[in-house]
């Protein structure tokens, strides 16, 4: 090992990694920060030397403790650099930030076909959790992937692509970080695009009458209702290759900085310190409301600034349950009289065809609940999978939920040639941790199933 290459390599012993919601925190025995894909294959070697088990970590945006271990973290931040570009096809190396790409992307003239309203993520761990934004044409980020690198529990780099190993790849495009730790990917993107985003305030009860009719005319369509109301605020997004004027900076910060983080926060703090005032301060927030347009290159509009810290549970369910499921939840919340001071969200997604995509095989609706920093979610979150569980409710990989293997299994038709999968590549359990072991199962129970 030359003396540079020792250079860029960052151990930290017994360190303490917690989550951007600050609800999931991990003691591993050590934390690598490669620069590149042979840094990678020695820490994995290494590891494997001294039977520490392995996970991968991004950003920190999932809510669950998908990537919690007490064994070697690999911190793929360092590794973010878009490598080559061949037409519309981009290698990064996959610790790169989707805020990152997006500029990067745009110097080429291109653009990622969608992505979600957080842009913090890593690639690699937007991937792995089936990370997805909304628009009924489109997939979720995964579903563009045509090539991957990805270090096995051996230090072995495996290339994966759509022609030469198709079905590793449908597998190693959503892997919960299971298979092995991704050094690159080679994504499809699309010519540079605009988008014209409209954000109004409707009656919830209008919205779900016209669901199907909003869903299939707009490129992009979601919605927020929060417990308590009766007023959606919806959100339309419009693609467009004409040249954008972009809505003034100021007046961007005026409205996602102040209006959607400083006053929310106060509110919330308010609604955590007196719980019966809740439908009180969800009915300001409602009432406060109003209709904003946004213009500017795609990668600009899509994400907006969260900085009000909450935890989240989100399910993907057939489309046609929307209304249905949606109305349910709302219900729960009122019946109950449960604190609830974050929206219900509501997105729509294309089928895919990913091994554990939760919109594999469907035309999907994503249904989100959100409870505010410090409160108690457990109660309601259990309640809202019971709910989602009746309409085949597949849990969002980096979300909480409380679902287990044999629960997941009959949820999705390619479990089993996952499992295979996992089982090549990772025959020990080398990036297992808790919860994979939870969700996915322990390799003892692949191998005699």
């Amino acid at each position: 090992m030359t003396a540079s290459r020792t250079a860029t390599t960052t151990a930290t012993r017994t360190a303490t990694w917690t989550n951007w919601a600050g609800d999931r925190t991990s003691h591993p025995t050590s934390v690598v920060r490669p620069r590149d894909e042979e840094e990678v294959v020695r820490a994995v070697r290494t590891a494997t030397e001294r039977a520490l088990t392995v996970r991968a970590v991004g950003s920190g945006h999932s809510f669950s403790d998908l990537v919690c271990t007490d064994g070697v973290m690999i911190d793929l931040s360092r590794m973010n650099r878009v490598l080559s570009v061949d037409e519309h096809h981009v290698t990064l190396q996959a610790g790169i930030t989707l805020r990152e790409l997006g500029p990067r992307n745009a110097e080429h003239g291109l653009s990622l076909e969608n992505q979600g309203d957080i842009d913090a993520q890593t690639m690699a761990g937007a991937l792995a959790t089936g990370t997805h934004g909304t628009g009924r044409a489109f997939g979720n980020l995964s579903s563009r992937v045509v090539g991957m690198r990805l270090v096995t529990a051996d230090g072995t780099v495996r290339q994966l692509d759509r022609n030469t190993t198709p079905e590793l790849l449908r597998a190693a495009r959503v892997s919960l970080g299971a298979l092995g730790i991704v050094t690159e990917v080679t994504v499809s993107c699309v010519p540079a695009f605009a988008l014209r985003r409209v954000d109004r305030p409707r009656p919830l009860d209008d919205v779900l009458a016209e669901l199907d009719q909003l869903v299939d005319t707009h490129d992009h369509f979601e919605f927020f209702i929060w417990p308590y109301t009766r007023t959606a605020m919806t959100r339309t997004s419009t693609r467009t290759d004409d040249t954008p004027s972009p809505t003034p900076l100021w007046k961007r910060r005026l409205r996602e900085e102040f209006a959607e983080n400083t006053v929310l926060g106060a509110l919330c703090r308010v609604g955590r310190r007196f719980p019966s005032l809740v439908p009180a301060v969800n009915a300001t927030v409602a009432r406060s409301m109003s209709e904003s347009r946004v213009e500017d290159v795609a990668h600009r509009v899509y994400a907006t600034a969260r900085k009000v810290k909450f935890t989240e549970s989100e399910y993907a369910i057939p489309r046609r349950h929307c209304a249905e499921a949606l109305t349910a939840c709302l219900d729960l919340v009122e019946r109950q009289h449960l604190p609830i001071l974050f929206p219900f969200e509501v997105r729509f997604t294309a089928s895919d065809d990913a091994y554990l995509s939760t919109a594999e095989g469907r035309e999907t609706c994503y249904l989100a609940a959100h409870q505010y920093q410090g409160m108690d979610a457990i109660p309601f979150f259990r309640a809202f999978e019971d709910i989602m569980a009746t309409y085949g409710g597949r849990p969002h990989w980096g979300k909480r939920h409380t679902r287990t293997a044999s629960d997941l299994r009959p949820l999705y038709p390619h479990w089993d040639d996952f499992a295979e999968r996992r089982t090549e590549l990772d025959p020990t359990g080398t990036f297992g941790n808790a919860h994979t072991r939870r969700v996915l199962g322990t390799h003892d129970e692949v191998v005699t199933r």
